[in-house]
């Protein structure tokens, strides 16, 4: 049994994070929103779970270091000064950073890396997502995960191949472009597809999530993982031994 803190605890996935973490067997450390010290929270967890806000990434990576715990990080809309600050804090102890903590979304990823190194680039790739009216970043943080997974099959780097936001005569698609696709309406928990467009044929790969918790069971199974960990920068992949 171990005990948590929850950082954005009041929103959509803190409420369902604390529900997985009971139904998990665990213990809710506590939970922190924008303004409140995640420095207390961190000295009562073994573990951190971040579904808060980029801005408050470095403040969380600080508390995580000054207690000595690791810390899972599903924020999305995250910038390169993140990732770099996630790199340094990795050197202190175990992050887990991923744009979704979905157990299934984790295997698509690695069937799209595989698929892209196998198909190679006379296969165009589009990626489509549709998440609720609610969300504020798109392309989503998931996409841009199988978007990378895509690039690393392919051997590419991702940014230099993105096409994303078309709109009015933008000429013709870009030999080995890998494409976004956002949607937003309704309530949708969140739609993923990759497709893979050869000549006469296509192949697509998709999840759905169908609740919220999917996401909370899996950030739980991920944290619990972190712990006892070596200090390090972990990714989904390494909780399912892929």
């Amino acid at each position: 049994m171990a005990s948590f803190g929850i950082i954005g605890s009041d929103g959509r996935m803190g409420q369902a994070l604390r529900e997985a973490i009971v139904a998990a067997g665990h213990v809710v450390a506590g939970g922190v929103d924008k303004g409140e010290d995640v420095s207390r929270l961190a000295d009562a967890s073994d573990a951190l779970v971040d579904f808060s806000a980029p801005g408050a990434l470095q403040n969380n990576l600080h508390a995580a270091i000054g207690a000595g715990i690791p810390i899972l990080i599903g924020t999305t809309g995250l910038g390169e000064e993140h990732h770099v600050a996630i790199d340094s804090a990795a050197q202190a102890v175990a992050v887990l950073q991923t744009g979704n903590t979905s157990l299934g979304v984790t295997l698509l990823a690695h069937l799209v890396a595989e698929a892209a190194a196998r198909l190679g680039p006379d296969w165009d790739i589009e990626i489509v997502e549709m998440h609720h009216r609610m969300k504020v970043d798109a392309p989503s943080g998931t996409a841009i995960l199988l978007g990378e997974a895509a690039a690393k099959g392919r051997g590419i780097d991702l940014t230099a191949h993105t096409e994303a936001g078309r709109d009015g005569h933008t000429g013709a698609r870009g030999l080995g472009a890998i494409g976004f696709a956002s949607l937003r309406g309704g309530t949708v928990a969140g739609d993923h597809s990759v497709i893979f467009a050869g000549e006469q044929e296509r192949i697509t790969l998709s999840h759905t999530a169908e609740n919220r918790m999917i996401f909370a069971s899996g950030a739980v199974k991920a944290a619990s993982w972190l712990i006892g960990r070596a200090p390090g920068r972990y990714a989904m992949q390494d909780v399912l031994g892929l």
